[in-house]
This record gives structure tokens, C-alpha cells and sequence, in this order.
């Protein structure tokens, strides 16, 4: 009998291929460690939501998913119902493999093979929240999912979308940083109309809007330097009407945690953000592009038990 109903959902393709090439060495760690397990093996797009769901329907109490932030992504919606999760007792592992893995750097996760499993024999849990995301996809039509550590939109969008469709043969910070310098040179700022909460509604000029559970995104770009993933806020960081000087001069400040200081950055809190445009604003949400404004993006307290360090 599998341990505590043990299942494990790889992606092979994350990392450049990473993930399906230490496959057979992690599988034989945590069979060592954890005992026996069942394991899926996804091959497209959505297939680790499905598979998720599939085994959390099936009665696993405990999923563990082998890939990078979108594949965490994918895993954490086949948790999730329209509105609650539908098994609030299971436990979500993480064993961090791919090109983006910006959540353990706000989570304590640990990145090394052995510690990661050390931290899923543990099994501490901790209640985190997730953002539900009301979107429009490519195809026009209205569609809704979660996520768990960051959801932009405007040159976020760009950069995924760059990013997605070229080589990440170079790691995830040299995949990210190429894939942002060349939308930079390529994007117009955006005109929207952003609400958070009842305190902010402005139409604005952005370069791009964060609205943050994690701090980290885009290979290491610390966006939300204050934000916590079990307060119950959102923390929305605004990039506004920069010259293109003033961006590339003000680039540093993604990667020390200090864009704060920046004049035209604002910083805003809350549980329900907002935003409507009449241009082509492309979302960003974990790391994957999955449509466009308009968008609405709820807080969903608690919501996912995430075993941590």
C-alpha cells in the first residue's frame, strides 16, 4: 500500500528536460525514504491538473510534483474546485526542477534533490493562500484559474510569451533576463483602469502590474519584497510611466529587493484586484501566459496545505 496514499506527478519536459533525466534517481530516493508510491507522467499541457485531480478524487492524501513553477501551477488547480479545493485535507509536496523556480525563494523549500525529499518525509504543513483568476483566453471566451505565487500582466505577459517559445537551454535567470531585455526594447506601455479593493482606482500608463502572494518571479526578480503567502493579502507592485532610460537603469532594483525606492513604482495592498484595458494586455500567471485583460483576481485564504521546511 502506497504511503499515506502517496502520489507523485512529474513533468518530464521541465527544466529543458532536467526533470525526466533525474526522474529515475528521485524516484529511487523517495521509494528509499517514503516507501511505496504511485507516479504519473504527464505529456502536454494540463495534464498535471488533471492528473492531480484524478488521484486526489481516487483518495491520495499526499501529491508531489516534480517540475518548475508552471508545473506547480498545474498541480495546485487540480487541488482546486470552481471555489474550494475538493479534498481540504490533502497535502501538496514540491520537489523543485525547471526553468523558473521562484516560489521556494519565498517559501523555505529547499532546491537540493535530498533535502526536498528530506522536507516531504517531514511533512510540516502550512496553510497558504492562493489567487483565483476570472480571464479572458486567447480564444475570447472566460475562463478562471489559480495561483499560487505571482500573477502580472503587461510586459510579465510579453516576457512568458518569449520565453515559452524559445530555447531555456541556458538556465532559468539567463532565459529570463534575455526574454526581458528583448520585450523591453519591443513593448508599449500600457493604458488600464486598475482597482484594488475600495481604496485605488486609477487609470494608469504601466509597464507592468504585479499582483503578488510570493515575492519572486521571472527567474529571480523580486517584485514584492514584503509579501507573505498566508496574510490574506495580495501585495501589488505597480511599474508606471518609465522612459525607456529610466527602465534599464532602474533594472537592478528587480534583483535586490529594492524597488520600492523606485519614484514611479507603487505599492499597493489588498484582496481583490481589478483591470480592464482597451489595448492587447497579455497576463503572466506563474510563470505560464495563459490569456489577457480583462482580468479579476480574488484572495482565497488558506486554501492549499503546502508541506515546507
Amino acid at each position: 500500500m502506497a504511503s499515506k496514499r502517496t502520489v507523485f506527478i512529474v513533468n518530464p519536459k521541465a527544466g529543458n528536460g532536467s526533470a525526466g533525466r533525474e526522474w529515475p534517481r528521485i524516484q529511487a530516493m523517495a521509494r528509499d525514504r517514503l516507501g511505496a508510491f504511485q507516479f504519473y507522467i504527464t505529456s502536454g499541457p494540463g495534464d498535471a491538473t488533471q492528473l492531480a485531480r484524478n488521484a486526489l478524487l481516487e483518495g491520495a492524501e499526499r501529491v508531489v510534483c516534480v517540475g518548475g513553477d508552471g508545473t506547480l501551477n498545474e498541480v495546485v488547480n487540480g487541488f482546486m474546485g470552481e471555489d474550494v479545493p475538493i479534498r481540504p485535507e490533502a497535502v501538496l509536496g514540491f520537489i523543485p526542477d525547471g526553468t523558473g523556480c521562484d516560489f521556494v525563494r519565498t517559501v523555505p523549500i529547499p532546491s537540493a534533490l535530498d533535502k526536498a525529499l528530506d522536507t516531504i518525509v517531514d511533512s510540516h504543513v502550512r496553510s497558504i493562500d492562493l489567487g483565483r483568476l476570472s480571464y479572458w483566453d486567447h480564444q475570447g471566451s472566460p475562463c478562471y484559474k489559480y495561483f499560487h505565487n505571482i500573477t502580472s500582466f503587461g510586459l510579465g505577459g510579453e516576457v512568458d510569451e518569449r520565453v515559452n517559445r524559445t530555447t531555456k537551454t541556458f538556465g532559468p535567470f539567463l532565459s529570463f533576463i534575455w526574454a526581458t531585455l528583448i520585450s523591453i526594447l519591443l513593448y508599449d506601455k500600457k493604458r488600464i483602469r486598475l482597482r484594488v479593493d475600495d481604496h485605488y482606482d486609477e487609470e494608469v500608463t504601466v509597464w507592468n502590474v504585479a499582483v503578488a502572494n510570493g515575492q519572486y518571479h521571472g527567474g529571480g526578480m523580486c517584485v514584492a519584497p514584503d509579501a507573505v503567502v498566508d496574510d490574506g493579502l495580495f501585495h501589488v507592485t505597480v511599474i508606471g510611466d518609465m522612459s525607456l532610460t529610466e527602465v534599464f537603469m532602474s533594472l537592478p532594483r528587480l534583483y535586490d529587493g529594492k524597488i520600492k525606492q523606485l519614484a514611479k513604482v507603487t505599492i499597493l495592498t489588498g484582496k481583490k484586484v481589478e483591470a480592464f484595458s482597451d489595448e492587447r494586455v497579455l497576463l503572466d500567471m506563474d510563470g505560464e501566459q495563459p490569456g489577457r485583460l480583462p482580468v479579476v483576481i480574488d484572495i482565497v485564504p488558506g486554501a492549499l496545505q503546502l508541506i515546507t521546511n
